[in-house]
C-alpha cells in the first residue's frame, strides 16, 4: 500500500470517528490527490481551528478559490462547524478530511469530477 493510501485510510478512519459517517472514497481520494505534497508534510497537511489566518486561508484558497463559492459569513461558519465537530482541541485536523467535509456540506462534489 502507498503512503497516499495509508493516509487515505487514515482520513477514512476520521470521518468514521468524528464525523459519524462513511466517507465517499472517490471522493475523499480526489479531495487528497488534489492537495498534492502537502498531505506528506506534517505542517501543511494539518489545519489549526485556533489560528484565524489558518481558518482564513482555508476559507479563501478553498472554498472561494477551489470550490468558487462567493465570500460571506457562512463560509467561515462552516469552518467552525467542521472544525467544532472535528475538535478544536484535536491536533490533527487533517487538511484532506477538513476540506471533504467542506465540499459535502457545500454540495460542491463535481468540482472534483
Amino acid at each position: 500500500m502507498s503512503r497516499r493510501d495509508e493516509l487515505i485510510e487514515k482520513y477514512a478512519a476520521d470521518i468514521k470517528a468524528k464525523f459519524g459517517e462513511t466517507p465517499n472514497m472517490d471522493l475523499l481520494t480526489k479531495v487528497t490527490v488534489g492537495l498534492g505534497p502537502s498531505i506528506y508534510n506534517l505542517d501543511s497537511s494539518k489545519v489549526s481551528g485556533s489560528s484565524e489566518k489558518e481558518l482564513e486561508t482555508v476559507k479563501n484558497n478553498f472554498l472561494m478559490g477551489k470550490l468558487g463559492l462567493a465570500d460571506g459569513p457562512e463560509l467561515l461558519d462552516a469552518v467552525n462547524k467542521v472544525i467544532d465537530i472535528y475538535g478544536r482541541s484535536d491536533k490533527n485536523k487533517y487538511r484532506a478530511v477538513i476540506y471533504y467535509m467542506l465540499a459535502r456540506h457545500f454540495g460542491k462534489e463535481s468540482v472534483y469530477n
